[in-house]
């Protein structure tokens, strides 16, 4: 880590993912954290023949976003990533399912989505002009559609173990 860069830390989650897939989620995120990731996976109850597993990690700031850059657009894998906020960056939540691509948040200090001025402006003039409602906007912009997809991988990993991964320095 370098002196610009800050330390922050964060959550991965697998929702789904085929067995196969389990070792290569492993070397991409070890890849980016810079240790070795093994965690403990576990049936996904949700999706017959997958798996789930969660950790929490340590590393460089952007982190989250270079995880979510290294497993996006691989079929068959559900996941969320996390980073949380510094002195020098805002927070991040990173949503990921095969039907829906990737969503990206900025997040505040209690992992609340911040949505900028400028979105929620834009938002309200197409719902304003017709065009949507602002109900549909106001969804869009906090992910609801990833969310709704996610939920049930979500409930189905209650209870599983998480682990502690720390970035070497």
């Amino acid at each position: 880590m370098t002196a610009s860069n800050s330390a922050t830390r964060g959550v991965f989650y697998v929702h789904s993912a085929p067995s196969a897939l389990c070792p290569h989620i492993e070397w991409a995120v070890g890849g980016v954290l810079g240790v070795s990731v093994q965690p403990s996976w576990t049936p996904q109850p949700a999706q017959s023949g997958s798996y789930r597993c969660e950790f929490s990690w340590t590393g460089e700031v952007g982190a989250a976003a270079a995880i979510a850059s290294a497993l996006r657009g691989w079929n068959q894998l559900r996941f969320e990533v996390t980073e949380e906020p510094t002195a020098r960056s805002e927070g991040a939540r990173y949503s990921y399912t095969p039907d829906l691509g990737i969503f990206h948040a900025v997040t505040g200090l209690h992992g609340d989505i911040m949505i900028p001025e400028d979105r929620l402006k834009a938002a309200a003039v197409k719902a304003a002009l017709g065009e949507t409602t602002l109900e549909v906007e106001v969804d869009r912009l906090v992910g609801k559609a990833w969310d709704d997809e996610l939920e049930t991988f979500r409930h189905a990993g209650e209870g599983a173990p998480v682990r502690w991964l720390h970035q070497v320095v």
